[in-house]
């Protein structure tokens, strides 16, 4: 990404995501402390949102927490599907950058009916609906977004769940982390693309992901169609070398997140020889196939990784010269709240 070149730089995405790393920088890891006690003494937390406001932030922090071995029990689903669980037993954290979003106001007021008291919520909004139902509400810093596709919003709420996480574990670790993780985001958002790539990127009939159920494969699956228009596919783990080979197509492109070292071998011999078509690789080390190096993030590489998968999609986008801003169907709420 070009931060000085007018192609990018007229564009509100590319403002907002370039605006990621100050809000990295200043981020107070410690505004959740006064509900970790809460949330500690009910031992469980279900997460809830819809699209970019669940995707990264929850199962980023759900994967951080399993592999410190937290006792804290946790899980994810969206809104539609949440209300169909028993959440009586659990404190419920519900995101929604504008406050609005239908699904979690629909949850939240079922839960409130029925006398459930542990509901926290963020919004990028005071004064928001959801705020309204929520015994706490906590709000973002990163101001409003001009672009429809949502950015640095996702990455303070990613930040806010893994600070509460932290909190909830008596092991606050990430204030002493953001100074370099904001360096090490700009580095992988503003890294040289390879115009052969981007080439290869833009004419791709399907862009893959593949990667960790960790949100950033998933979430940069959503980006993707959001960014570029182009059809893609969230490929967990090594779903990629386990049957969908099948309908893939040599003009198709995989981008594979953190490869597993015991894994390429595989999709080089299931994708790259046997359907023909690009793997590319995101990773602090090197790989056998076109890579591009991004700073070892250690546990908080999943930030980093995004901000790479950024930089390709903007660069993607550029080459096919699309309005980044602006996607002829898609909304900046999904669906509206009308009560």
């Amino acid at each position: 990404m070009n931060t000085t070149n007018e192609r990018y730089a007229k564009f509100a995405l590319v403002r907002d995501m370039l605006d990621t790393p100050e809000i990295i920088a200043r981020f107070q890891p410690n505004q959740s402390a006064e509900i970790a006690t809460d949330i500690a003494s009910v031992g469980k937390l279900f997460m809830t949102g819809e699209g970019s406001s669940r995707i990264f932030p929850a199962k980023n922090a759900i994967a951080y927490a399993r592999r410190q071995g937290w006792p804290l029990e946790l899980h994810t689903e969206a809104g539609r599907q949440s209300k169909e669980y028993d959440l009586a037993n659990w404190a419920v954290f519900a995101l929604s950058n504008s406050g609005r979003t239908a699904e979690v106001i629909e949850l939240y007021q079922s839960l409130r009916e029925r006398g459930h008291s542990q509901l926290f919520s963020l919004t990028a909004f005071p004064d928001s609906k959801l705020g309204s139902l929520a015994r706490r509400a906590f709000v973002l810093s990163c101001g409003p977004e001009g672009a429809v596709a949502a950015t640095k919003s996702v990455i303070e709420q990613a930040l806010f769940h893994r600070a509460l996480l932290e909190q909830v574990a008596k092991c606050p670790a990430l204030g002493s982390q953001l100074p370099v993780l904001s360096n090490q985001f700009r580095e992988a958002l503003t890294l040289p693309i390879p115009a052969e790539l981007v080439d290869k990127l833009a004419n791709a009939k399907t862009i893959y992901w593949a990667g960790r159920n960790d949100g950033v494969a998933e979430e940069l699956t959503l980006k993707t169609n959001e960014i570029t228009r182009k059809r893609s596919d969230f490929l967990e783990g090594t779903y990629a070398v386990h049957g969908i080979e099948e309908v893939m197509d040599p003009s198709d492109v995989v981008i594979w997140i953190d490869p597993y070292a015991g894994s390429m071998s595989k999709f080089e011999d299931v994708l790259v020889k046997g359907v023909k078509l690009t793997v590319i690789a995101i990773s602090s080390q090197p790989t056998p196939f076109p890579t591009i190096r991004i700073p070892d993030g250690g546990d908080l590489s999943g930030f980093v990784q995004m901000a790479a998968g950024w930089n390709l999609l903007v660069e993607i986008g550029i080459a096919l010269g699309i309005n980044l801003d602006k996607p002829e169907r898609a909304r900046k709420v999904g669906n509206e709240f009308i009560g």
